[in-house]
């Protein structure tokens, strides 16, 4: 039998289904195929009413549109997913010690580790931000980890998204249609529960608060706005956790505090869970024309009043290219080799990685180095060769905004597509809370698959669905 092209997480490479896949594959032996196109068409039906969009930039026909739904859930195992979480709290932990020394110390700097330029060249590194205490040394209180898998060994880390990561509302999301529409499989399946993330967040909230808060502090979602994409998930949070959701302009400092506008006058607010990008959460401090930031929050977070999360600053720790060194943040801060690998990765900003990278274009994944969302990036081997030599002219203008990669042969599972099941690529995008007594991995996380035919692009940006992760637990 020849060998697949790319990892099947469902079957072996004789054929023979996974331990995993069994009892699924079992049920779809004996389902028929309408069955499930049937339950497709609920699961629609379902997000539509709830209202789960998503915008899909350059879509002059559909701005904001259901993100499709794949009724097949992707599987792994308790030994799969406890390796894989071991990863991630190791991963975020590294993160956090990384990003208080780059606003402290700069120990990392002074070391050689990383250069100097990679740091204070970086847009998202704020200087603001230097010698600031934050709540617990925590700067990344939710991370979503993006992972890929090639073998049936190992996971790699494709991005670390430090931010303001999204999607865990579809993962939640995912989990009530799927337990709507095959109630059976959560009867006979140890599928393990995800449903406890708003409360993980909420404790994760609660333990960032200020010292000076009260037991129990006031928290807030602070959202752009109802034509921001991804507002949906903002308002899901809020509601998830009890808490408000805010604009900016329900929002007030006084005195370096942070106060709520309410029908009562005015709440401080004591955590605020931030879904505004740094360059527009106080035009006092950053983008003096954003009217949907709060005037004087930085000058309340830096004397301690309010904490947000995530901290202003931590994307410099998502950078592309100082993702390329996790690998040595890890061994510096925990002297711990990484349970997680990197995917090797090409810096053009170095002579002879660009020249590799100019000379195998059309072999090559080539990235911005600030990118996101699968925007501004090259897939070499399925570009034109006028797209490639538009990148090549790209690279030789401004090596230092750019990286490469390998094309990964993501693994695949099988998908529902028109015309039956068929396999898709996929990558996992674990959801991982620090606060200040533990760091938590929710299991599973959200799957996101490429529903077109031989694609490996998988953002629900560019057109990508979803599905439910299960991650069996031993009996």
């Amino acid at each position: 039998m020849v060998k697949p092209a790319f990892f099947d997480e469902m079957h072996n490479p004789d054929g023979s289904v996974r331990d995993a896949y069994r009892a699924l594959d079992a049920w779809l032996n004996e389902t028929d195929d309408s069955l499930l196109q049937q339950r497709r068409s609920e699961a629609e039906i379902l997000f539509r009413r709830i209202g789960i969009t998503f915008a899909v930039y350059g879509d002059a026909n559909a701005q904001e549109r259901i993100i499709p739904f794949d009724v097949i859930p992707r599987i792994l195992t308790q030994a799969e997913w406890e390796r894989m979480e071991a990863g991630l709290v190791q991963r975020v932990k590294a993160l956090n010690m990384f990003l208080k020394d780059v606003y402290h110390g700069q120990e990392i700097l002074k070391a050689g580790i990383i250069p100097d330029a990679l740091v204070y060249q970086n847009p998202a590194f704020r200087p603001e931000m230097k010698d600031v205490a934050v709540a617990g040394d925590i700067y990344v209180q939710i991370a979503g980890i993006d992972i890929v898998r090639v073998d049936d060994t190992d996971f790699y880390v494709l991005e670390d998204n430090a931010r303001t990561p999204s999607g865990v509302s579809y993962m939640l999301e995912n989990r009530e249609a799927m337990m709507r529409l095959f109630p059976e499989h959560f009867a006979s399946m140890p599928i393990a529960p995800v449903e406890q993330y708003p409360e993980a967040l909420l404790a994760t909230l609660r333990s960032v608060a200020p010292r000076s808060a009260p037991a129990d502090p006031t928290i807030a979602v602070l959202t752009p706005g109802p034509f921001n994409s991804a507002y949906y998930e903002h308002s899901f949070l809020a509601d998830a956790l009890g808490v408000e959701i805010v604009e900016g302009r329900d929002l007030q400092a006084y005195d370096d505090v942070i106060y709520m506008k309410t029908t009562e006058g005015l709440k401080r607010v004591d955590v605020i869970y931030r879904r505004i990008d740094d360059d527009f959460v106080d035009p006092l401090a950053f983008r003096a024309d954003s009217v949907i930031g709060v005037p004087g929050l930085l000058s309340a977070y830096r004397a301690g009043n309010v904490t947000l999360a995530n901290a202003v600053g931590t994307g410099v720790s998502d950078d592309k290219a100082i993702y390329s060194y996790m690998p040595d943040i890890l061994r510096f801060y925990l002297d711990e080799e990484p349970i997680l690998k990197n995917v090797p990765t090409y810096r053009c900003r170095d002579a002879d990685d660009r020249a590799y990278v100019l000379d195998n274009l059309s072999d090559l994944v080539v990235k911005e180095v600030h990118g996101s969302g699968g925007y501004g990036m090259l897939v070499g081997p399925r570009a034109t060769k006028a797209e490639c030599e538009t990148f090549r002219a790209k690279i030789e203008s401004a090596p230092d905004d750019f990286i490469a990669q390998p094309t990964l042969s993501l693994s695949t599972c099988p998908t529902l597509a028109d015309a039956g099941l068929a396999p898709r690529h996929v990558d996992l995008r674990p959801f991982v809370l620090s606060g200040r007594e533990r760091v938590i991995a929710v299991p599973g996380g959200l799957t996101r698959v490429a529903l077109q035919e031989g694609s490996l692009v998988v953002n629900s940006s560019q057109g990508g669905g979803t599905k439910d992760t299960w991650v069996l637990y031993e009996s």
